[in-house]
């Protein structure tokens, strides 16, 4: 139990990390002052979370009543801040480009954690046998926070319009909340986790995106 708690934590920073940045970013990128990106790089953060536990009746969330996450977020976004800031090269064509590969994998990696996480909340919080539950509830926490972070930015939510973004959240959701039926929780969750990482490298990678009514 302590070793799957670990192991839980560590996958839920990596998650807080990415999307604090990818928010962080997205503000700045809006010429946002420095409350606006902290506002947008926490919310990205752990806004996902927020909307599984108002889902599942677990209020106050979980941000209010541990906000280690949200410290960890604001600390994120206040060193990418102060970087930038200092650094104005790095919003050049060329930068920002690198910028956006090295982020495009972070970011898949912080959606395969936090959506392996909101299943495995959902599961403690006694509804693992529910699965059509667990797996709004995998995905909502994935996407949510993103969602959040494009209305505030007055965006189209990018998880409506871009490389399998929230196919690839479901994905891993359901192979996650299948898998640990049949074999031991850590290695459901390994497989749920690495299949929405790889699904979103790939789609940046080749395009990939889900076909539209109108054609292009």
């Amino acid at each position: 139990m302590e070793l799957q708690l670990s192991l839980l934590f560590f996958v839920e920073a990596v998650g807080t990390i990415a999307f604090a940045s990818s928010g962080a970013m997205v503000a700045i990128k809006k010429q946002l002052d420095l409350l606006g990106v902290i506002v947008l790089g926490v919310t990205t953060a752990v806004g996902g979370g927020m909307l599984r536990d108002i889902i599942i009746g677990n209020v106050p969330p979980n941000l209010f009543k541990d906000p280690v996450y949200v410290l960890l977020a604001f600390i994120t976004v206040m060193i990418l801040f102060v970087i930038v800031r200092r650094n104005q090269m790095i919003l050049a064509s060329r930068s920002i480009e690198m910028y956006e590969k090295f982020m495009n994998i972070f970011d898949a990696v912080g959606l395969g954690a936090f959506t392996v996480v909101g299943i495995d909340t959902a599961v403690l919080a006694g509804y693992g046998r529910y699965h059509f539950l667990i797996i709004f509830l995998g995905v909502i926490t994935g996407v949510g926070g993103g969602l959040l972070r494009d209305i505030m930015a007055g965006e189209t939510p990018y998880i409506l319009r871009k490389h399998v973004y929230a196919s690839a959240s479901i994905t891993g959701a359901v192979l996650y909340a299948y898998l640990q039926d049949y074999m031991n929780n850590d290695a459901a969750m390994l497989i749920g986790a690495g299949s929405v990482i790889l699904i979103r490298i790939l789609a940046t990678r080749y395009c990939w995106n889900l076909p539209t009514a109108t054609k292009k």
